[in-house]
């Protein structure tokens, strides 16, 4: 197993310690920072169609994988939004599917794949679209979380419902469905929309406490976009709302 800490509260970032033999894989760009002997190789991950995959679940097209050379090696991988850095070890059999972009870093042997829903309607209702991560194989991985991470380990048959968005992930053995908002009253007036999600057990369920896109809206009407032409060409200028 590789050795890791997580540090930074609500800004966390992930050191690892690879030793000889260890290889970490992440997407292009989110390396952080690193001790001068860790080698960088950038491939596919696993072929054109994996490469494309990925594309469609919001990470990069490409993989770097960092190995240590002559000795025990230091590298740290930051979360891009303020949250939670989660570790989780995946074996034969119990595998993680995470929402887009949750995927941060893990060990090289993992394998990380396009997850649909069985059914459209679930992941159009859902939240996050209906291509979502499944990571499985023997190792570990780290899931970047947006805000605070609430753990469930849900028993055979045991559920709870999640409201859009904040599903952040869940195990392999868990189920997800997708059900109606009872009430003309409770759709209009209630502020939670047509749709909630349903994650069966057996297994964990990782929930977050502030979705980006959540985030995204709140902040929408506070923000205004203008164009503006000065000497140099022009540009783009972001402000606060009045």
């Amino acid at each position: 197993m590789i050795r890791y800490e997580i540090e930074g509260g609500n800004l966390p970032v992930v050191i690892c310690y690879p030793e000889a033999g260890q290889t970490l894989c992440t997407q292009s760009g989110a390396m952080s920072w690193m001790s001068p002997n860790m080698k960088m190789d950038t491939n596919t991950g696993g072929g054109i169609g994996k490469m494309f995959g990925r594309l469609f679940s919001g990470e990069s097209l490409f993989f770097n994988e960092y190995t240590p050379v002559g000795g025990c090696g230091m590298i740290a991988f930051a979360s891009t939004f303020p949250g939670s850095i989660i570790p989780y070890q995946v074996t034969p059999g119990n595998g993680i599917i995470v929402q887009k972009r949750g995927f941060l870093a893990m060990e090289k042997g993992l394998d990380l794949s396009v997850y649909f829903q069985r059914k459209l309607g679930r992941g159009f209702f859902g939240g996050e679209g209906f291509i979502m991560q499944k990571i499985t194989g023997n190792g570990m991985v780290f899931l970047e979380i947006d805000g605070h991470c609430k753990e469930y380990d849900l028993a055979v048959g045991e559920s709870i419902i999640v409201d859009t968005g904040y599903l952040a992930a869940m195990s392999e053995s868990c189920t997800m469905d997708i059900q109606t908002v009872q009430g003309a009253k409770n759709i209009f007036l209630g502020g939670e929309g047509l749709f909630h999600t349903r994650v069966t057990g057996p297994g964990k369920v990782y929930i977050q406490s502030m979705p980006l896109i959540n985030t995204a809206e709140a902040l929408s009407p506070y923000l205004r976009i203008h164009n503006s032409t000065d000497n140099d060409g022009g540009g783009i200028n972001i402000r606060l709302g009045d």
